[in-house]
């Protein structure tokens, strides 16, 4: 069961770069918001490594910037029998994956850096049931995607909801309006997007884990620059006082 849920942000290497023109929704995104950001872990670590890894985090690390114990970080985010130093590496072998699927699962550690958080927040949001699909779905943001929408459990089975006008004489389906959710999830509309905030919000975590630490130091930076020009400037003043 644990493999069905893990494949969270599946998309085959060989269509990377594909896409639709569908508008991507604002995410709030705030990296010292620390209880989402665990929460994002829990999410990628029961949801998205067993199948996708992060091969330039460990958890060790991941623990630490987030605050959880190192001893429950263990017990309830390692499943894959990793010693706490290491890095975070899914157990679905390579060449395994690249047979069921057509190309391993892409390394998630950059994923926000490269499609942007806002990508990640609408794809998570619009998958939606379609007939003939290998996974019985689709997504409005990546058209024909490689994977079922594990989430479904949580979300429900979204369904599409087409305009309809009036074409000589004749009521017609134009373009997709919405999608509509029938509340067979876990969780209501509102929660759930919470919840995929949280992925996203730990996803930009992990593209850039010093970040928080950089801009602290940059700060540092500016201010001791501008102490340092203010003092410079009154010895300039006062050296070339006497000089006429």
């Amino acid at each position: 069961m644990r493999k069905w849920l893990a494949l969270l942000l599946l998309v085959p290497g060989i269509s990377f770069a594909a896409g639709s023109n569908h508008p991507l929704d604002a995410v709030d995104i705030d990296l010292r918001d620390q209880a989402s950001l665990q929460n994002g872990a829990k999410i990628f670590m029961n949801y998205c490594l067993g199948c996708h890894q992060m091969q330039y985090q460990r958890y060790q690390r991941t623990f630490n910037d987030l605050g959880i114990p190192e001893e429950l970080g263990v017990e309830y985010l390692q499943f894959t029998g990793e010693k706490v130093s290491d890095y975070i590496t899914s157990p679905m072998p390579a060449t395994d994956s690249a047979t069921w699927f057509g190309a391993p699962p892409p390394d998630l550690t950059l994923v926000a850096r490269v499609r942007g958080p806002e990508w990640i927040y609408t794809y998570m949001r619009t998958f939606y049931a379609e007939e003939g699909k290998t996974f019985g779905v689709n997504n409005l943001v990546f058209p024909n995607v490689g994977m079922p929408h594990v989430l479904e459990s949580l979300q429900g089975t979204p369904t599409k909801v087409y305009r309809e006008k009036m074409v000589d004489g004749f009521i017609q389906k134009t373009e997709v309006f919405d999608l509509q959710t029938p509340g067979n999830g876990k969780l209501s509309a509102d929660e759930y997007d919470a919840t995929i905030r949280d992925l996203v919000n730990f996803l930009e975590y992990t593209g850039e884990p010093s970040r928080l630490q950089s801009e602290s130091i940059g700060k540092k930076v500016l201010i001791f620059l501008v102490i340092f020009f203010v003092f410079a400037y009154l010895l300039k003043k006062e050296y070339w006082r006497d000089i006429k």
